[in-house]
């Protein structure tokens, strides 16, 4: 695929985002491959996990990879069921007080009360929680402020997050990782986390205001709807619309990269600058054809991630899939990228989208043929040349074995922290 990049209006010289960056080099892609664990219960389905939209591919195969049917048969996209989501404890950090208040309205406090902490002694301090994390020392800087978010249960964090991480350090080691989240910021939560901070590596996890992240945003308005009852959230999971509304106002309050837990990172992002990367092209124009939330960089109180809100707000559809996250995005670049004072990039596919949805699973296996192999070496070629990050689409990866050989399993060879391990023999859950 031709490497195409849109600049939008006064971002100056693009080009330096992906041609003038050095691929990572890669010492030996043939290292023993992480065997998947079980020790967290991967199995159990998860009601709050942020699905992806189901959209139409666009794929060109690397140069001279030649064609293979194995890779390319269409998948049918996912089933949307309507989620009943789990009593969760009592909580008393919403103004939700009727005692005749209405089951539809009881599931909106029990998904919010999953999300924020009820500790009343916890809410109000993460802004400084998050201040101090990014803060200066004379021991360590922050190269690159990452955000991720965790709105699920403990039981679903698989080795596949667990990688998404080491990637991420691998090629940040003096970056900073953010995961906020209520159910990462336990006991349980720490664990997980703690052999990358015993390595030297700064991540925490944050339970979320969202009182605060919201205010002065649009998002205010129409949270405290939200909280009354007066809002239609429709048959999309609402911690999946929540988890599309908390990361734009995190990167409005805070600036930085936000990264979805389903993606390997292959190279810097240092250097990448108020950025969103098109999930699709045109094949006739090749011009963008829709865009992705899964990868945003973005300055604090950029004017584009507030549109991005507003548009949330005052468009918030609970029917639609992804008409809050990847269709929102798009919506809004498509009215302003061409005026002036927003100053972004949209960035190509290969950025951070190598591969559509419908076909993720040809990253996960391994040659059974020559016109495999051929396929294979293309792609990794192109990838380690023109991707940043490689987003895994966990909605329709989550039960794929990594086999050996894979596009999957060479990158986690050469960017792994903790090599030739599995999940149970790094974490120890007391």
């Amino acid at each position: 695929m031709k490497l195409h990049e849109k600049t939008v209006a006064g971002a100056g010289d693009s080009s330096r985002f992906i041609a003038g960056e050095a691929p990572p080099v890669i010492s030996n892609t043939h290292l023993p491959l992480l065997r998947i664990s079980h020790s967290l219960h991967l199995k159990k389905e998860n009601p709050f996990v942020n699905s992806n939209t189901q959209l139409k591919s666009l794929e060109n195969t690397a140069a001279g990879a030649g064609d293979s049917t194995r890779f390319f048969a269409g998948e049918a996209p996912p089933v949307i069921l309507n989620t009943h989501l789990p009593l969760l404890r009592k909580s008393h950090s919403f103004p939700l007080e009727s005692e005749d208040f209405p089951v539809k309205n009881k599931k909106i406090l029990e998904v919010l009360t999953f999300m924020e902490s009820s500790d009343q002694l916890r809410r109000g301090e993460f802004r400084s929680k998050v201040k101090n994390f990014f803060s200066k020392n004379e021991s360590f800087s922050c190269k690159v402020r990452f955000f991720m978010t965790w709105i699920s249960s403990l039981n679903t964090f698989s080795e596949k997050e667990f990688h998404s991480i080491e990637t991420l350090f691998s090629t940040h080691p003096k970056g900073c990782l953010l995961i906020v989240s209520n159910s990462m910021d336990s006991n349980k939560g720490r664990q997980i986390l703690k052999p990358f901070s015993e390595k030297g590596f700064r991540v925490t996890a944050i339970s979320p205001d969202l009182k605060y992240l919201f205010k002065n945003t649009m998002a205010e308005p129409w949270f405290m709807k939200l909280t009354k009852g007066d809002l239609d959230v429709g048959y999309v999971p609402l911690g999946q619309n929540l988890s599309n509304l908390l990361r734009l106002c995190l990167l409005y309050k805070f600036g930085g990269v936000y990264m979805d837990t389903d993606v390997m990172v292959l190279k810097s992002f240092s250097k990448l600058k108020n950025s969103i990367g098109a999930q699709t092209l045109d094949l006739g124009s090749k011009n963008w054809s829709r865009l992705n939330n899964a990868v945003m960089v973005f300055d604090k109180m950029h004017p584009l991630v507030y549109k991005f809100i507003e548009e949330f707000a005052l468009t918030f559809n609970g029917n639609k899939w992804g008409h809050n996250g990847p269709y929102l995005v798009s919506r809004v670049v498509s009215r302003l990228e061409n005026r002036p004072g927003y100053n972004f990039t949209i960035l190509p596919p290969m950025a951070f989208y190598p591969v559509n949805w419908n076909r993720v699973r040809n990253l996960f296996r391994g040659a059974k043929n020559e016109t495999d192999a051929k396929w294979l070496r293309g792609k990794l070629r192109q990838i380690r040349s023109q991707s940043y990050a490689v987003h895994l689409w966990n909605k329709q990866s989550r039960r794929l074995r990594i086999e050996e050989g894979s596009i999957v399993g060479k990158i986690l060879s050469n960017h792994c922290v903790f090599c030739n391990s599995s999940l149970d023999s790094i974490v120890r859950i007391e």
